[in-house]
């Protein structure tokens, strides 16, 4: 019985793992405010069957965002020699993951493109089930990678095959948000597009405010957003409610802990 009086059946518990990829400007133990609030709340929903990817990423913000401009285009060809997908894949195998475990990989901003290309290392190393025997979920939220890119194409080539099972990706944007699929289809249409919202002023294709700018009212709706609790709470209510991707179990866990925060 959960805390709302409803009967959570346990019968139906799947082994489910967890991962999530945080942005750029989130660190080890330093959140903006949806990051720190996913985090809280996933954990109270998994305990231990949630985990974030931490130690791989660029002591700078700007390192980070640079990283994710270079590499949101297409498959790395070589990611063995990439520390942050590398790393990131050893981050989730080295938990013990059995070939019976649900994995679902979920991200935020900057964060997807790190997400989508050890998505697509997992799968490809994947092919003959030898970390999973079933297709794992990947979540890109507050998205750089463009689904006309290379990249966005291979994961969806993935799903095709068996390796890879849900992708959400436009369902978890937001609205207005002209950084979305800012990562383009080539370097140079990236970093056009990262000056165009840095510098809105001086660019044919966005608008103001600058991308720069956090104020909580008159800035970017990107890095506003980020500072806001509650879209942790519409975050996971489209993963684990609507879609029930770790299961019956785990969506009347997330419904219980979701009521609380309300009340």
């Amino acid at each position: 019985m959960n805390s709302t009086g409803k009967l959570i059946n346990t019968i139906n518990k799947e082994e489910c793992k967890v991962w999530f990829f945080p942005g750029a400007d989130n660190w080890d133990t330093s959140f903006n405010k949806f990051t720190g609030s996913f985090i809280r709340l996933m954990k109270q929903i998994f305990e231990d069957d949630f985990q974030y990817i931490k130690g791989i990423y660029y002591n700078s913000t700007m390192l980070n965002v640079i990283w994710a401009l270079n590499n949101a285009q297409k498959p790395v060809s070589n990611p063995d020699n990439q520390k942050l997908i590398s790393e990131a894949l050893n981050l989730i195998i080295s938990t013990g993951i059995s070939p019976d475990t649900q994995l679902i990989i979920t991200s935020s901003s900057s964060g997807t493109i790190v997400a989508a290309q050890t998505a697509c290392y997992l799968a490809g190393k994947n092919r003959n089930n030898v970390y999973l025997h079933k297709p794992f979920h990947v979540i890109l939220r507050a998205s750089m990678l463009s689904e006309k890119s290379e990249l966005f194409k291979q994961l969806v080539h993935y799903q095709k095959e068996g390796l890879i099972g849900k992708i959400i990706h436009e369902e978890v944007q937001f609205e207005g948000d002209s950084s979305f699929g800012v990562g383009g289809l080539t370097r140079m249409e990236a970093y056009s597009n990262a000056f165009g919202l840095i510098l809105p002023w001086f660019s044919k294709k966005y608008s103001g405010p600058s991308f720069l700018n956090t104020h909580p009212e008159k800035g970017h709706i990107h890095r506003k957003r980020s500072q806001m609790s509650n879209l942790a709470q519409e975050f996971i209510d489209i993963i684990l409610i609507k879609h029930k991707l770790a299961g019956e179990y785990y969506r009347d866990r997330a419904e219980s802990v979701l009521a609380n925060e309300i009340h």
